[in-house]
């Protein structure tokens, strides 16, 4: 015979309920078992019935199996609570983040001149101001990579020098200085020579 789909919801009627509840948890129970042996689990189930009698089944220690689970949840709970604290920092991170971007986006249209109409005189002094040191630092920068340029161009002149075949042109040397570094070079003064 075959046994028809049992819709599930409370049964209404106390002896039928009564009934399968005992079948269903003798079965449930051995389930249990069978799954702790077959798979060797740890394995702990407790059940109220409906009147308040309680029924389990331990493959081990019924109070070792609830201190691990105890201790397990409690875990979970703290390692959860710190994701959610790592999380919140980033969210506020990110947040003073987009605040300083939003200042030196502001601060940038001011010193490209968009937006000065409405500022005071000490705000225009101060843009000022940053202008002409941002200028000097520019300034010196590119001063110091010229520097460097005519040291690399005088050091290979040095190594291929080119000379004048006149014993008649004065020779004078000349040093260059650029910070620490002290270059010599010889410089030919008088007209080339001409043998045409």
């Amino acid at each position: 015979m075959v046994r028809g789909k049992i819709e599930m919801k409370k049964i209404e009627n106390a002896t039928s309920r009564q009934v399968t509840f005992s079948k269903r948890r003798n079965g449930l129970l051995k389930k249990a078992y069978e799954l702790s042996v077959l798979c060797d689990a740890q394995l702990s189930l407790i059940i109220f019935s409906q009147r308040g009698r309680l029924y389990e089944f331990s493959s081990s220690d019924m109070q070792k199996t609830i201190e691990r689970y105890r201790k397990y949840t409690k875990d979970h709970e703290t390692s959860n609570h710190d994701s959610q604290i790592h999380l919140q920092q980033l969210k506020q991170e990110a947040s003073h983040m987009i605040t300083k971007i939003e200042l030196l986006e502001f601060h940038k249209r001011k010193l490209l001149g968009q937006g000065i109409a409405s500022c005071s005189l000490e705000e225009l002094q101060e843009i000022d101001s940053q202008l002409q040191r941002s200028l000097g630092k520019v300034r010196e920068r590119k001063e110091k990579q010229l520097l460097e340029e005519n040291v690399k161009l005088h050091q290979k002149n040095v190594i291929n020098p080119w000379r004048g075949s006149s014993t008649d042109q004065q020779q004078e040397k000349y040093k260059v200085i650029d910070l620490n570094l002290e270059v010599e070079t010889d410089l030919f003064i008088g007209l080339p020579n001409r043998n045409c």
